[in-house]
């Protein structure tokens, strides 16, 4: 097998990529018109987005093609990130690189290949691609112009996608301020209405007229003003059994399912039971989705790619609640090749190298550093447990804010 390519800002460029914090697999509809468009102007049978992580290459939006992932060794688009020129192939059939892939000898007899860079910020993070099972095909100047626009215009819409996230997530957090808010006027305004009450009383009996009236107008507006805290604190809980997720927010049981979704086909490939674990006792506890598929991605991708076939990789998931912030545990244990202890310590001070996987596949070194690098952004901690030829876990922690009703 020929080795794969890797730019040379590789690091930078999965580390721009994260940036999205990307669910692969929620946003078909956002390009789908696109995707559409770049077939019809090449006059193609197929067209893809895709964006390529440190193991994968993630079709996010395809047109006539049934793809959702592949590993990243065995994609053409992978060659695309190394320049910021389009790539064209005349005849995958006719090339050392790709004649034997599964999509060439087999449907959909893939022929024709025409790729264009999606860059953010001087990194490709990604290809849009018009194949075609017949060749050659012949894209003239306004046609290539016209894709180069279509590319341009899914990488705004990325963009805007991150914005709308980042909107979603500051609406969020300012309405956790005003229900802190709330919760914090609590406690004054019941011992000022409790004061007020007991001087009212004792006003009674001295006949303080011009104080009783005083302090009923102060005991009316604190009584008022409680009961609009009050009603801030409920509005969530009416009705709920199960607390509500906002749009920044998975539970484990969200989670799992993403998880499951995403990585299953990557461990069929090799014949891998995957399991995802929920804690029961905290499954439904809300917290903050910020990096978790690309931090959890990479510790599975990485999993697989060092687990023989036939073997297991499991996820288990767990918050834990303390009393000033909750703590989020995402342990991912393989039944593979495991680390000495030059290797963990490596990883964890970032020293790792790349090394090929239990199934061939190309290692490229950098998804463990881009996991690191994220945990710690977050002020999260990131271990690794392992024994050589008795498999290896990977656990991180990540501190997440509790509900101010606690």
């Amino acid at each position: 097998m020929l080795t794969p390519p890797i730019p040379e800002n590789e690091m930078d460029r999965v580390m721009t990529l994260s940036e999205f914090d990307l669910d692969y697999g929620a946003h078909a509809d956002s390009f789908k018109d696109l995707t559409k468009l770049a077939a019809k102007v090449a006059g193609t049978e197929m067209s893809l987005v895709n964006l390529i992580d440190s193991y994968t290459q993630w079709t996010i939006s395809t047109h006539n093609m049934d793809l959702e992932q592949m590993p990243r060794e065995e994609s053409v688009c992978q060659y695309v990130l190394m320049s910021d020129e389009n790539m064209e192939i005349a005849d995958l059939s006719a090339d050392e690189r790709f004649k034997d892939r599964p999509y060439v000898t087999g449907g959909p007899h893939l022929r024709y290949y025409y790729g264009i860079p999606l860059n953010v910020d001087n990194h490709n993070i990604g290809a849009l691609c018009v194949v075609d099972a017949h060749s050659p095909k012949t894209l003239n100047p306004e046609k290539i112009e016209l894709l180069k626009i279509i590319a341009g215009e899914i990488v705004n819409r990325l963009k805007y996608i991150k914005v709308i996230d980042d909107l979603r997530n500051n609406l969020s957090e300012a309405k956790q301020t005003q229900k802190k808010v709330a919760h914090d006027i609590r406690g004054p305004l019941s011992g000022i209405i409790g004061l007020a009450q007991l001087i009212r009383e004792q006003g009674d009996e001295n006949q303080m007229d011009e104080i009783l009236e005083f302090m009923n107008l102060i005991h009316r507006s604190g009584r008022s003003i409680l009961e609009l805290a009050d009603e801030i604190l409920s509005a969530d809980k009416k009705e709920k059994k199960v607390p509500e997720l906002k749009g920044n927010e998975f539970n484990q049981v969200v989670f799992k399912d993403k998880l499951e979704k995403l990585y299953v086909p990557q461990a069929m490939n090799k014949h891998i039971t995957f399991r995802v674990n929920t804690s029961s006792a905290s499954e439904t506890i809300p917290f903050s989705k910020n990096k978790l598929l690309q931090i959890t991605g990479n510790l599975i991708s990485n999993a697989i790619k060092f687990t023989p076939n036939n073997g297991s990789v499991t996820v288990d998931l767990d918050l834990i609640e303390k009393r000033n912030e909750n703590v989020l545990q995402i342990k991912v244990t393989d039944s593979g090749v495991g680390l000495d202890a030059d290797g963990i310590a490596n990883i964890l001070q970032g020293n790792a190298t790349s090394t090929n996987g239990t199934g061939g596949e190309n290692g490229y070194g950098f998804g463990l550093a881009l996991v690191k690098h994220l945990v710690e952004s977050l002020k999260g901690t990131f271990n690794i447990f392992s024994v050589p030829g008795q498999g290896a876990t990977f656990e991180v922690k990540l501190p997440q804010a509790s509900s101010p009703e606690k």
